[in-house]
Order: C-alpha cells, then structure tokens, then sequence
C-alpha cells in the first residue's frame, strides 16, 4: 500500500474526553485544516450532533469529495459493526450507540472505527519506527528486517496495539491487545494500568512526599522536578517515573513473548522516556530464577533500547558471519543474534493515529 501516492481523500477525527479534533488527509498528509468542538460527553444528542457537524465543517474544506470516514473512538465497542459501549470519559453513551452506521447514513460513504491504540502502532508500522529501523538496518548492510510490530502507550490509560505482516490485528471480539488488564507487577491485586499511566506517576510521586494524591502535580511538572527544572522531591519524581518503566516493562515483556517483534512507545507520559525507557529496557531483559537458584533470561532474544546510540550501534551491527553448506563450496551469510528493540514513536502520537486510520480506510476500500 503506497499511503503517500494514494489520491483518496479520508476525513478522520482525533476524540477526546473534551473535545473533538476533525481533519482530512490525502496522501498520508492533511488536506484541511483542524475543525475542533466540544465533544459534550454528558449528553448524547450533542456530543452525536457535534460528530455530524464537524464531519460536515471538513467535507466543505476537502478539495474534493471523501472517500470514508475513519478514526479512533474509545471503547469498549464493536469496532466492526460501528457500535460504541459504554464510555467512562463520555458517560452519555450508555447501552451501545451506533455511531458508525448514523454517519454512513448521513455522508453516504464508508466509516471505520478503530481503538486508538491499535491506530497508533498501525501508523508507526506504516510510516513510522518499524520503516525507519529497517532502513537503518539496510544502510549499516545488515540482513535483517522486522515485519511485526508492538506498541504501548502511556496516557491517561494504558493501551496496546498489534500489527503482524503490514495488518492490523484486532481480534474477534475488537479486544485484542488489551494490554491493561495484566498483572501489575508492584501490585499484584491491581492491573498494569494502574501501574503504567498519568495517575500511576502521581500516585507513586504523592506517596514518596507524602502528599494527597490530589495535591500531586501532573507528569510534566513532576518529569521537571526530575530534572532540576522546577523545584521540589527530585529523588520521588525519578522514583515515580521508575516505577513506570519497571510495570510497564513487565507488561511488554509478556506481550514480546508472544509477538517476536520490535515495540514502540508513544502517549502523553512518552516524552519522559529518558526517565523510564532505561528501567523499561532493564526489565524486559530480566531473569527468571529456577529451582535451586539458577537464574535464566526471561526472553531469549536479547531487548535493545533503540534511543541509546551505542545499544541501538550493537543492534544494528548484529553478530554476522559466513558459513559453508555442509557437502559443498557454498558460503552463506548468517547471523546468529536473534533480538528485539524498542523505541518511542517517530511519528508523534497523535500524527500515528491519524496515519494509522487513513491506511487503515484504504486497505478496507481496496
């Protein structure tokens, strides 16, 4: 699929607890400007009204006419038939609301429906980290190329997305990659959400300084104060951001065992990965230890932090040798270093998501 020669126009929506951002893309690129509204989460004729008029606001701009709609929605929902379920962040969706086929009817073209999460890893598998390691592969002449790809992201929850071989996997129920629902490793009672988002940072943070968890500042303040920009607990604030990269480590660790791919990071607490993505690397190659104390790794391929410039140098360079075919003359190139990366988003969040649901239109118009 060649996203940036593609001459369909997508419009797609960027939905949020507050508001909702409209735009159009050609080619992988914006063909409009942003229509931004309140979403009105509380009440449902509004926020469904705000939908039509926004899509509306954004056909008027497009060049010519569109060819779908697709965007990201929270869920639960059934994501294929268009369905939204109950919504924490707009409590006026109650019972099943459906968006999807009420757009069709009103622009009389095609609507996809996604989690935002899997739009997320879906972009920066097309157009994003996935293409760009494997171009620095090419360029340091290695052999090696990485067609899955798993991404997390940190926000205000804590969310997963899976692409295998260039598509979306998604699961029969839209559910896939729930990555959430883990065991959270520093509290086993709790998922690992509660161990990996906005308020798990405050919250390690309040306890550290002993402070209510309302009194606590947000992740930006508190990455600040980690590193001497703002005044305050700098040994909690690097404490909070720590634990993060430790569960949510945890977390992809499991989820790398089953997928075998490189993995991408991106969502509001991203930018303070220099705090956590040390912790997070450290953890996904950590050990088990047996029956009588033998320690063992817990993947066997090797997890490289792609944003360290002598760690990504190893991963690139790998372990490549020659070696002849057993019976005759013939030499083969071979390399025996089996391994993983993980890197933060070379799209920026939002940007992957939008590129994530325009691909994703296109592959279902054919």
């Amino acid at each position: 699929m060649n996203l940036y020669h593609d001459p369909r126009i997508v419009m797609t929506l960027d939905a949020g607890g507050t508001n909702f951002r409209f735009a159009a893309t050609r080619g992988g690129k914006p063909v409009t400007e942003t229509v931004a509204l309140p979403s009105n989460g509380a009440d449902l004729q509004q926020c469904l009204d705000n939908l039509i008029i926004g899509f509306a606001r954004v056909k008027a701009l497009c060049p010519e006419a569109p060819a779908a709609i697709s965007f990201a929605f929270p869920g639960p929902a059934d994501y294929p038939n268009g369905i939204i379920g109950d919504l924490h962040n707009l409590p006026g969706f109650r019972g099943g609301v459906a968006i999807g086929p009420m757009l069709q009817d009103k622009f009389g073209i095609p609507v996809y429906i996604n989690n935002d999460a899997d739009l997320f890893v879906y972009g920066e598998a097309l157009g994003g980290l996935l293409p760009h390691v494997n171009s620095l592969l090419e360029k340091a002449g290695s052999s090696k190329r990485y067609k899955n790809l798993f991404g997390i992201t940190l926000g205000t929850g804590f969310g997963a997305g899976i692409v295998r071989n260039g598509e979306l996997f998604t699961g029969d129920n839209s559910m896939a990659a729930e990555i959430h629902s883990l065991r959270n490793k520093l509290h086993p009672s709790m998922d690992a959400e509660e161990g990996a988002c906005i308020r798990a940072v405050r919250r390690v943070f309040a306890e550290k300084t002993g402070i209510p968890f309302e009194q606590s500042p947000e992740p930006k303040d508190i990455y600040a104060i980690a590193c001497g920009q703002q005044p305050g607990d700098q040994a909690a604030a690097k404490e909070a951001f720590r634990c993060l990269g430790e569960v949510a480590g945890d977390a992809l660790a499991n989820a790398l065992t089953l997928i075998d791919g490189l993995a991408v990071i991106g969502g509001g607490v991203s930018g303070a990965w220099p705090l956590f993505l040390p912790e997070l690397v450290k953890e996904v190659n950590s050990n088990y230890t047996g029956i009588g104390g033998k320690t063992y790794r817990r993947l066997n391929q090797p997890t490289f932090n792609l944003e360290d410039p002598a760690q990504l140098e190893t991963f690139l360079k790998g372990e490549s040798r020659t070696i002849k075919v057993p019976g005759s003359e013939r030499l083969l190139q071979y390399d025996p270093l089996q391994r993983l990366g993980v890197g933060m988003s070379r799209l920026g969040t939002s940007e992957a998501v939008a590129l994530g649901a325009y691909a994703f239109a296109l592959q279902q118009l054919g």
